[in-house]
């Protein structure tokens, strides 16, 4: 049996939003195993972990940048929103987007030279020493189309120098038809995207790990639906069928109810656009950042949760 430690009880509790009480008895029926864990709250109704496991828990900026038909979105974060509003932080987002364009990853963009002299990681820890605050320059992607174009958003734009915001998002269109449509067509395409969080562009690309696991926890859910007990066969086999494409239509983001108009699919909204691009029009490959997914945030009240929790005080 697994220790279940006060640390791994906040992690589970951070990313699901459960009770402390309830991660506790998750990871010990799970011997320890945090993604487990994740599952059977979800399986036992008890969390709803795969919307919340990305939240946002960190400060900054998200900055996107386009020049032809290839795009750059940089996240840097700050310790606290009132430095994202600071205009040396803003600049230098969007110097990095900028930089980001010419680089083949992450690693070649912080060793990249800045305005500064130095290197992008240089001047990040020269803005530390500037702002008093730690800062982090802490992801960064291009996406590029060879016929067609690819189209920048941000959600929460915010400053007066380029694209910064608290959600960025990229969007390549391949066609060629009427750029100004194929424009049109991704912009629209990409508020999508920042309000709905495709997991993946089609079915094959969620990773066949994650496809399992959703199964895992839907025939887990199926054994526990009173509805469900005694019948045959086919008919459980159906309820997963259901589930699962139920899962996909949220999940993949040609399958998803357009934001714009829910009673058509991604999908067919962009074939309906590409009349007017005169040509046929693909979402080649997205991309979307926001602020903080996925970073622990610091909850200054977990000690005093951990002591009730343990009868200590």
């Amino acid at each position: 049996m697994a220790e279940i430690t006060a640390a791994l009880v906040k992690d589970l509790r951070e990313k699901t939003g459960v009770g402390m009480m309830d991660c506790k008895k998750a990871l010990a029926e799970n011997d320890g195993n945090l993604e487990a864990a994740i599952d059977w709250l979800r399986a036992k109704g008890i969390s709803k972990a795969a919307k919340k496991a990305e939240r946002a828990a960190a400060e900054g900026l998200v900055a996107v940048e386009v020049a032809g038909a290839k795009g750059a979105v940089v996240e840097l974060n700050s310790e606290t929103d009132f430095v994202a509003r600071n205009a040396d932080f803003q600049k230098a987002a969007h110097e990095f987007a900028q930089i980001a364009l010419k680089q083949a990853d992450h690693a070649s963009l912080l060793a990249a030279k800045a305005s500064s002299g130095g290197t992008v990681q240089e001047h990040v820890t020269n803005l530390i020493a500037t702002i008093g605050e730690n800062i982090t320059l802490r992801r960064s992607a291009t996406l590029a189309v060879g016929n067609g174009v690819v189209v920048p958003y941000v959600h929460g734009k915010t400053g007066d120098t380029g694209n910064l915001g608290r959600i960025g998002v990229l969007v390549a269109v391949e066609s060629t038809g009427d750029k100004a449509a194929l424009e049109k067509i991704g912009k629209n395409v990409a508020m999508h995207i920042a309000a709905a969080n495709p997991a993946a562009l089609s079915e094959a690309d969620i990773p066949a790990d994650r496809v399992e696991r959703e199964k895992a926890v839907i025939l887990e859910q199926i054994k526990e639906d009173p509805k469900a007990q005694g019948k045959p066969q086919q008919v459980l086999d159906k309820m997963l069928e259901g589930r699962m494409r139920k899962f996909y239509e949220e999940s993949v983001l040609g399958k998803q109810a357009f934001v714009m108009n829910p009673d058509q699919t991604v999908d067919a909204a962009i074939a309906e656009a590409a009349k007017a691009a005169g040509a046929p029009v693909k979402v080649a490959g997205f991309i979307r950042f926001a602020v903080g997914e996925g970073v622990e945030k610091k909850q200054d009240d977990f000690a005093a949760e951990v002591a009730s929790m343990t009868g200590k005080s």
